[in-house]
């Protein structure tokens, strides 16, 4: 079985999620590779939700339309969800509360109601109960879904097993299906949301604080943080406001005291003042910057890639950044850990420009693959920034030939550690001189064309695919994985941009050699990207740009059709 792919609806409520996890889980102990989207409104309770999870043989990142599996806990997942099924597709469903007059595939209906009623267990059972239906129709053994239960259902273990036993029972031979599911060959791999990646990346580059104000799709984060970080030494805050937020990492950072922050784009809105004085003070600071529909509230549970140009250049002035838009959770926790040691090595802001298909999708997680954390980067990642040598006066602004200055923390006897957002000289003090602005201003610039120089060492642009094809897909983020299974169909060439700022222009030229036609995949209306690569001498034009924005990732048949059309 190269694909198989299940899509779980129902509710708010149902625990549409979490049943979409265990499917994870449950081909993940056999073997597969795993990725696994998740659609909800922004309701607490009711709304459709459903959940795509896809098995396959090869490392995926991207959701397919067409399904093997629907598994129905209500009448709207039927009705909105028949037209993605295969002609040799099955239907699971709660016989209390489906009916399948309409469909003319093969069906399996459990009395999911029944069955909790006389177990005495509560409505958000359900899930479990027809996961259990679900592993008898597809060939999973009962032992493989009794040991997914008892690991990661603890509370109230019995009742679940009860109930998901029942389930399993229920669905009859006579509902089984020719799947020709077989254990692969390969070593479970955890899995993971993005989200989890980010942290766990973080963590590993010596985050001491994490503050956040929670706004979907980056609150995952926040709630990752407050559960495991005491593990870490970390503290975890959640103050009013994302003002807050941004100013209390930064008194963190006075301390010496690594932190990051985590919001989307309205909550960011709120910080660029305060991403403003970072700039000037040079205090390292982290942002998780997670994008969602826009403007303003948009869509609050939904994706975009909206928002590059807003954080290419958020905040008054002048001063450099660096931007990574990582594309999968592999690369989420890889370049989270570089982004927390350029922050710090060269004392400017950094981001984490993330999306809610990075952020909330699960993955299966490779930490071989993730990059290579060993070696001159694990020192790095261990590695104090540049500090002060403690001879003489201290000067937090000294001008130097790279343009970064050696820090110092509180108390220091005998010394003022000055901070400023005002322009100021070398010691911090403030000053209107017209010198002292120009040389403030240059000793910034200077950061950020040292920093430019470092990341020469870093894989800024990917390639995948046919290097040699002379047509090449442009893709940044989570349009990765459609990109690339689109291109390896197609014959195609591949190019992700995984950092943004500062722009990696000679590596994506020479990526881009031999390239005759260019086409830019991306999730908004403008081509935020193929906007930023004009603007180094990279035109792509009207009709080669293929842009999503409807608030929902491409799925591999989508990218495909669109291609299709461009490519005739």
């Amino acid at each position: 079985m190269d694909n198989f792919s299940t899509l779980i609806g129902g509710i708010a409520g149902d625990g549409i999620n979490e049943a979409g996890i265990t499917v994870s889980r449950l081909f993940s102990r056999l073997g597969y590779h795993i990725y696994m989207y998740y659609d909800y409104p922004s309701l607490i309770r009711g709304g459709h939700n459903f959940s795509i999870v896809r098995a396959s043989g090869q490392k995926i990142a991207a959701h397919m339309d067409r399904i093997d599996v629907l598994v129905a806990l209500n009448q709207e997942t039927v009705e909105k969800h028949t037209s993605r099924l295969k002609d040799r597709s099955f239907v699971i469903y709660d016989a209390d509360k489906v009916k399948l007059d309409d469909t003319k595939h093969k069906g399996c209906g459990l009395t999911i109601t029944q069955i909790l009623k006389e177990a005495a267990a509560p409505a958000v059972m359900k899930n479990t109960c027809i996961i259990g239906g679900y592993c008898k129709v597809v060939g999973i053994d009962w032992a493989v879904l009794e040991d997914v239960l008892k690991k990661h259902m603890p509370k109230k273990l019995d009742l679940n097993l009860l109930v998901a036993r029942q389930g399993y029972d229920q669905a009859t031979e006579f509902c089984h299906i020719d799947s020709h599911l077989e254990k692969q060959d390969q070593k479970p791999l955890p899995i993971i949301t993005g989200n989890q990646a980010i942290s766990l990346g973080l963590i590993k580059a010596g985050l001491g604080a994490y503050v956040a104000y929670p706004m979907t799709p980056s609150s995952s984060v926040l709630d990752f943080m407050a559960k495991f970080g005491p593990q870490f030494g970390l503290k975890v805050i959640h103050p009013e406001s994302e003002i807050a937020v941004m100013l209390m990492a930064q008194g963190f950072a006075y301390a010496g005291v690594k932190a990051a922050v985590g919001t989307s784009g309205g909550g960011f809105c709120l910080m660029t003042e305060g991403l403003s004085l970072a700039g000037m003070a040079e205090m390292p600071v982290v942002v998780v910057m997670a994008q969602r529909t826009g403007p303003s509230t948009g869509l609050p549970t939904y994706t975009a890639q909206g928002d590059l140009h807003f954080v290419l250049n958020a905040g008054q002035g002048e001063f450099p950044r660096f931007i990574v838009a990582p594309g999968d959770a592999e690369e989420a926790y890889y370049w989270s850990c570089v982004a927390l040691n350029m922050a710090w090595k060269f004392q400017v802001p950094s981001f984490v420009l993330t999306d809610k298909i990075v952020s909330e999708s699960q993955y299966s997680f490779d930490i071989h693959n993730a990059g290579d954390l060993t070696g001159e980067l694990k020192e790095q990642a261990q590695q104090a920034p540049l500090l002060w040598d403690g001879q003489g006066t201290y000067k937090r602004y000294i001008y130097t030939e790279t343009g970064v200055s050696p820090l110092a923390f509180p108390p220091q006897k005998g010394q003022v550690i000055k901070t400023d957002s005002y322009t100021h000289d070398e010691s911090g003090i403030t000053s209107e001189d017209p010198q002292i602005t120009r040389e403030t201003s240059d000793k910034r610039q200077r950061k950020g064309q040292f920093m430019a120089a470092d990341l020469e060492r870093y894989e800024t642009v990917k390639v995948f695919g046919d290097e040699k094809s002379k047509t090449a897909l442009l893709c940044w983020g989570s349009n990765k994985g459609a990109c690339m299974e689109a291109a390896i169909k197609l014959g195609l060439r591949v190019i992700q941009v995984l950092v943004l700022s500062p722009f990696p222009e000679r590596k994506l030229k020479d990526a881009l050699q031999g390239v005759e036609r260019l086409l830019a995949v991306e999730c908004n209306s403008t081509g935020q990207l193929a906007r930023l690569a004009a603007f180094y001498g990279i035109k792509i034009q009207a009709q080669d740009q293929i842009l999503k924005y409807d608030g929902r990732p491409f799925s591999v048949e989508d990218l495909l059709a669109q291609l299709g059309r461009a490519l005739a």
